[in-house]
């Protein structure tokens, strides 16, 4: 029996979905396919890297190079970016528009990150603001958020999303005071402006497609808050049940709009915030090896059917 010949069956029962099938097909005859995605990950993967790069570069012979060599060569490669995503940009549509080029907005995406290094090399060596990086992170937020709607970008959405973050207090370094009440405070107040931001823009009609993103960088912070008053000895009981109301609300989001991802947060925060609670009094590594095998198996087991029902009935 041949490959497609396996292939028709297994679309026959429903096993894959039309597309599945004449995927698989292709690649069985060896048509050639699209790499694009894991190209376009790869490539801003790059880019991360290169800045993470320069700033360890500038970090480390800020004091042999100058001051006015380092923040000259980040201003020109600032200038440059800036200078050709703004020659380079079709006209502002309150819809989705596709990029100019291949590069814009890798290029635009650069800028950015290059702006973020430049600013905290000037705080750094000049105090200009005092260490009120508060300030700081609101203003790059709204630079941020201004390049997004510009240009049509949500990899610099989710850099103004985590700028504005970092303003309402959501540092990584106080993430490990889970006993911070304060900090879920912040965290739940930010879950919920940033939610309700999306979808006023959403009805008015300002980039519809960003919702997506407002909310699952909404969902994602939520959860996380929730979970840290979980993990709490004591008073957890209604940062549980607030957990449970959470993942009962992405679960019907998730399968009303057809998202698989707000199921998976669903299913995850949900299996991390119970097994919090069923292992907190068990002694022993073993039992407690024992129980995130064999229920880490059958969560995994149940993503995966649930992924293909989504890809079947997509």
């Amino acid at each position: 029996m041949t490959i497609l010949t396996r292939l028709d069956q297994w679309k026959e029962r429903g096993v894959i979905s039309p597309e599945q099938h004449t995927r698989l097909a292709g690649l069985s005859r060896g048509e050639p396919f699209s790499l694009f995605l894991e190209l376009n990950i790869l490539l801003y993967a790059g880019i991360l890297s290169f800045v993470a790069g320069l700033g360890w570069t500038v970090t480390t012979w800020s004091h042999q190079l100058g001051d006015v060599l380092v923040l000259s060569i980040l201003s020109m490669m600032l200038a440059a970016s800036f200078w050709y995503c703004f020659s380079r940009a079709p006209s502002w549509s309150r819809g989705e528009t596709s990029s100019p080029s291949l590069i814009f907005d890798y290029v635009l995406y650069l800028g950015s990150l290059i702006w973020s290094v430049e600013l905290a090399y000037l705080e750094e060596r000049f105090h200009i603001l005092s260490g009120q990086w508060d300030l700081y992170l609101l203003a790059t937020a709204a630079l941020f958020f201004f390049l997004a709607y510009r240009f049509d970008n949500r990899f610099v959405l989710s850099l103004a999303l985590s700028s504005l973050a970092g303003w309402f207090g959501l540092t990584i370094s106080r993430w490990p005071s889970s006993q911070d009440a304060e900090y879920r405070q912040y965290a739940i107040l930010y879950s919920l402006t940033v939610a309700g931001a999306g979808a006023a823009l959403q009805r008015r009609g300002l980039k519809p497609h960003f919702f997506s993103t407002y909310l699952n960088i909404a969902a994602n912070v939520l959860f996380l808050a929730l979970l840290s008053g979980v993990f709490n000895r004591q008073g957890y009981i209604v940062w549980f049940l607030a957990l449970l109301a959470a993942c009962g609300a992405s679960l019907a989001w998730g399968i009303a709009r057809r998202e698989f991802s707000f199921v998976a947060y669903a299913a995850v925060y949900g299996y991390v915030g119970v097994s919090s609670i069923l292992i907190r009094d068990i002694r022993g590594d073993t039992a407690v090896l024992s129980y995130f095998v064999v229920t880490g198996i059958a969560m995994l087991v149940l993503l995966i059917l649930i992924a293909r029902r989504f890809g079947r009935e997509a």
